[in-house]
């Protein structure tokens, strides 16, 4: 459930840019991604994580078996390109995104020291 939070705030400022900054002009739409770089990570950060909205029910899961781990392991890619997003975002004080980063580093890196003890020792 938190991944499709996740989803439904990106969405949803993902259609604020859309329908209040670009006024549904895709040709604006089109070349902001293209032009500007911090909208062309976001915008990459939101396609995957419709993927994963799309292969999110129990059913997804079931048929695509392995396929659906790979395709949910891009939260991590997702939140190294949100953190991006903003930090590219911000003009002069990075105070936040830092902060944002920070704490991304710090779970991405508990979740690998999890996954290597899980995996223990190599066999000689």
């Amino acid at each position: 459930m938190l991944g499709l939070i996740a989803f439904f705030y990106v969405l949803m400022h993902f259609l604020t840019w859309l329908i209040l900054d670009q006024t549904l002009l895709l040709s604006a739409v089109a070349e902001d991604i293209f032009e500007r770089p911090f909208i062309t990570i976001g915008f990459t950060a939101f396609l995957i994580l419709v993927a994963m909205a799309a292969t999110s029910t129990n059913g997804m899961r079931r048929r695509l078996g392995r396929r659906w781990q790979q395709i949910h392991n891009g939260v991590y890619v997702v939140g190294v390109l949100g953190v991006w997003h903003y930090w590219w975002q911000v003009k002069l004080d990075v105070t936040d995104p830092f902060i944002y980063a920070a704490i991304l580093a710090v779970l991405l890196g508990y979740r690998i020291r999890v996954r290597n003890r899980k995996k223990g020792p190599t066999p000689a």
